[in-house]
């Protein structure tokens, strides 16, 4: 197992700037040791899972599918949002239907908790760009967003601020950073860039749609009830919306033709002036996820892996490093992510 370890004498180096390695960094930074972030892209981060993901902050309404570890995780993660962030939106989430997923709807209120049920008068008052287009709404008022493509740079600069240093365009692997300083800790957050040791990982694509209108204002992200998948729309600055949902098992890139009609159809039926709006961008990420779709934190000596956070990524990566801490610093282990080689 791996010793208490005096921060002097055991620098930290971190694989992996995007959300996953960028909680690791910022915590390690923050409890004094010296930490090294590596990222093999430049700083723009575009190739990283990171730039298309959602940065929705929901674990109450991902206890709908999620395993109990998620939202455990999600909670505690809230908090250090909060924290760290203090300007981080917790204006809520709604949940959505329209009458022929009323059977759907239903279902996700008994599997979900914390949340307000709200008429149709509660939710124009709430949403008032939803005016008449809902009966009811699930209301959770607790949870938030993020916007990726901000908030990773605030991160790194906090990761700077408390004394870290990043290296961009650093392709760097595990064992070659622990054979350049035996003393070192190396926490490896490449994600899918892992399976050259984590065989078992394999890639979930998450497709996205930007689209732009001035037609339609929100300030906090709904879901739709959804056949096949829940659509989410969330707000960004400058009316900007994302529309996204889908987890499909491959590993190609690109939006598919299918997806964005059905997205697009989607987002139209949450309110008719999004068939007005400029599309901006179309993409996608894939998410490393290990079998059981659950995050991993595997320990081999001085060397540890933090990956498999499926479509978790930013409502859990900060609760995961302070679990990554609590065990370099004080050998604890949380038993239901901690994995001792």
């Amino acid at each position: 197992m791996l010793q208490t370890i005096k921060r002097p004498d055991s620098p930290v180096s971190i694989i992996g700037a995007g959300i996953a390695g960028a909680w690791q960094a910022l915590l390690f930074a923050q409890a004094g040791h010296a930490v090294t972030l590596h990222e093999r892209g430049d700083e723009a981060m575009t190739d990283a899972t990171s730039h298309w993901a959602g940065g929705m902050l929901a674990p109450y309404c991902e206890a709908e599918i999620a395993e109990p570890i998620i939202s455990r995780l999600g909670l505690r993660s809230l908090d250090l949002w909060r924290r760290e962030l203090p300007d981080t939106p917790f204006n809520g989430s709604l949940v959505v239907a329209h009458p022929r997923e009323r059977n759907d709807f239903e279902r996700f209120a008994r599997m979900t908790e914390h949340h307000r049920r709200l008429d149709a008068a509660g939710l124009a008052a709430l949403e008032p760009s939803l005016e008449g287009r809902f009966r009811d709404a699930l209301f959770f008022p607790a949870e938030g967003h993020v916007e990726p493509r901000r908030v990773l740079p605030q991160l790194h600069e906090r990761i700077k601020a408390a004394g870290g240093t990043i290296t961009f365009c650093s392709d760097v692997t595990a064992n070659e950073l622990a054979n350049l300083n035996p003393k070192s800790i190396v926490i490896d957050c490449r994600g899918l860039g892992a399976r050259d040791e984590q065989s078992e990982l394999r890639g979930v694509k998450g497709e996205m749609i930007l689209i732009e209108t001035d037609e339609v204002q929100l300030a906090r992200p709904v879901r739709l009830i959804h056949p096949r998948w829940p659509l989410y729309v969330i707000p960004r600055e400058n009316g900007l919306f994302m529309l996204g949902a889908t987890s499909i098992e491959a590993e190609d890139t690109g939006v598919s033709v299918r997806s964005a009609l059905e997205l697009l159809g989607a987002a139209y039926t949450v309110h008719p002036a999004f068939g007005e709006a400029r599309i901006v961008e179309f993409g996608s990420g894939l998410r490393p996820a290990f079998p059981d779709n659950l995050p991993r934190i595997g320990i081999r000596d001085r060397k540890i892996s933090v990956n498999g956070l499926y479509r978790h990524g930013f409502l859990i990566a900060p609760a995961l490093a302070e679990l990554t801490l609590a065990y370099v610093e004080r050998g604890q282990i949380d038993n239901e992510v901690v994995q001792c080689a």
